[in-house]
Parts: C-alpha cells; structure tokens; sequence
C-alpha cells in the first residue's frame, strides 16, 4: 500500500521532469538546435499538422537550421508558419530547402530566456511539491483508517520527502545546466 503511494509519486514526479526538459527545448539558445521548432504548425490540406510531420528539419550549421520539405507546394505555407510564429525568425527559401539563420543572442535577451527557465524550472518544483502533498494526504488516510500503523506512516512520509527532495534536486541541476548554456558565449 505505502510502496504504490510512493511509486505513483515518484512516476507522476519523473513526469514533471520531463515536461520541465521539453520546456527547456524550446527555450532557445546561442546554437540552433531542430526542437526549436517542433511546436510549429502547418496548414496541411485543411488541417493544422506538427512542421516535423511533413518536413526534414536539421542544423545545418551552429546558427542555420535546414528544412526540407517532403511536398513542393507546401514550402511557402511552412515559410509563413515559420514568420507567424512568436520565435521571430526570417526562413528565406533556395528551392525546396528553407534556410532559418538565428540571430546572434544579445545579454539582454539571454537574461529574458533566464528568466523564462527559472520560471518553467520553479513550475516544475511546483508540481512536484503537489504531488508530495497527495502522496502524503493518502498516507494520513491509510493511517486514519487504520490500515498502516503511525509508525508505518511517519516511515512513509520520510520515504516520499527524500523522493521529494531527489526530484528537487534533478529540477535545480537542469536549471543549473539550462542557464550556463544559455549565459555561454
């Protein structure tokens, strides 16, 4: 009983982190990188469709991504994709290739999408606080209904705040890594 409290809650928490390192992914640092633009979508015959769905996308080069559209006709519809998304990025289309060049990172912008990470990082913390909340309420429940001994559940509520505090952990490290690649020259 207690063992599926805590392994709920270390899968919900393993969640929260991945979502937190898809967030990451989309902040956008000094190099290109093909996740920046994976939330992107196509008009494709009448429906909105992921740009990774009907396109090739690569790094070409540290500040050019490469796409290459799999339909001829569908370029200038992934070119305006591209333009009215809010990452602010010029494609300039040489056939059936798209070229996306990023611009060079300003100080001012890299402390925006340091702000951005912290802010998604401190979500994440969030979450996982939440989750140790639930895990918690079940112990004192279990306990209340005199299924597991106190003892039982102080043991418990122990096991989950060092699964807590693991995943805390996991959070503060991948913002650590998250904001040295963003500041990196």
């Amino acid at each position: 009983m207690i063992n599926e409290i805590k392994a709920d809650a270390e899968t919900r928490m393993g969640k929260s982190i991945d979502a937190l390192q898809h967030a990451f992914a989309k902040i956008r640092t000094g190099r290109a990188h093909p996740s920046l633009l994976e939330n992107i979508q196509v008009s494709y015959y009448g429906s909105d469709t992921p740009l990774s769905q009907v396109a090739n996308i690569s790094a070409e080069d540290a500040r050019t991504l490469a796409i290459r559209v799999w339909e001829r006709s569908l370029v200038p519809d992934v070119e305006r994709a591209i333009l009215k998304s809010d990452l602010g990025l010029n494609p300039s289309t040489a056939g059936e290739v798209i070229r996306v060049p990023l611009p060079a990172l300003t100080e001012e912008t890299r402390r925006g999408y340091t702000r951005q990470a912290k802010q998604e990082a401190e979500g994440a913390r969030v979450a996982i606080r939440n989750i140790r909340r639930d895990a918690l309420a079940d112990l004192k429940e279990l306990e209340k209904e005199k299924e597991i001994s106190e003892d039982d559940e102080r043991r418990g509520q122990d096991d989950v705040q060092k699964i807590t505090d693991r995943f805390i952990a996991e959070v503060d490290a991948a913002l650590a890594a998250k904001e040295k690649d963003l500041m990196a020259i």
